[in-house]
């Protein structure tokens, strides 16, 4: 900001005047560039032709026709105190948004969980038996295209002939040779945080 006055003062005087000012924002694309991304209106304005003798007349404080280096240096710092107050409320909607996706991908997965659950257990026992999934694994899209996406290695492996004794041995916590909801929602549970870190991966790469 300092270096800018200083580019601008081409007299050297430690004072800007209109004239000056006129040229620079004319013909030095680093000022140009300054003010352009400054976040003074009124700094801003000193490129718009048609409203820089109002934003003069505002930067000026002391009204003696020229800005001098405090009365620059009190717009730096109106500039300086509004981007930071932009940037904390862009960080703040960035989080809200952040937690909304969360919250409702979180809904939307435990909801697919538990229709997943019912799909399998077709007597509608509460447990889930080795029959009932390894039909629903070979014959419901639904619960395949669930099983694929769950992000839990267990209840991936219930999609492969050869891995799915084992996984269930590893769900069915209680060792009764059934997985029941509290088992299925345990998990889910460890799922769900794979999902979530695999959407803030997503997240970070969209940022």
């Amino acid at each position: 900001a300092r270096m800018v006055f200083d580019m601008i003062d081409v007299d050297n005087s430690g004072t800007l005047v209109k004239q000056e000012i006129i040229q620079a924002v004319s013909s030095d694309q680093k000022v140009i560039d300054f003010l352009v991304n400054c976040g003074n209106p009124n700094l801003q304005y000193l490129l718009v032709p048609a409203r820089l003798e109002l934003a003069l007349n505002q930067l000026d404080t002391d009204s003696d026709g020229e800005i001098d280096a405090c009365e620059w240096e009190q717009a730096i710092e109106a500039a300086l105190k509004a981007k930071l107050e932009q940037r904390r409320a862009q960080r703040e909607k960035a989080a809200a948004a952040d937690r909304k996706e969360i919250e409702e991908f979180t809904a939307e997965f435990l909801n697919a969980a538990r229709e997943c659950f019912q799909l399998i257990d077709k007597d509608d026992s509460g447990t889930l038996t080795k029959d009932e999934i390894v039909k629903s694994v070979k014959t419901d899209d639904d619960v395949i295209n669930f099983l694929q996406n769950c992000g839990e290695e267990n209840l991936m492996f219930l999609l492969e002939p050869k891995r799915l004794d084992r996984a269930l041995n590893v769900l069915d916590t209680s060792k009764d040779g059934e997985v029941d909801v509290e088992e299925w929602e345990e998990a889910i549970q460890r799922g769900l945080k794979v999902r979530l870190a695999q959407l803030a991966e997503e997240r970070e790469r969209r940022e």
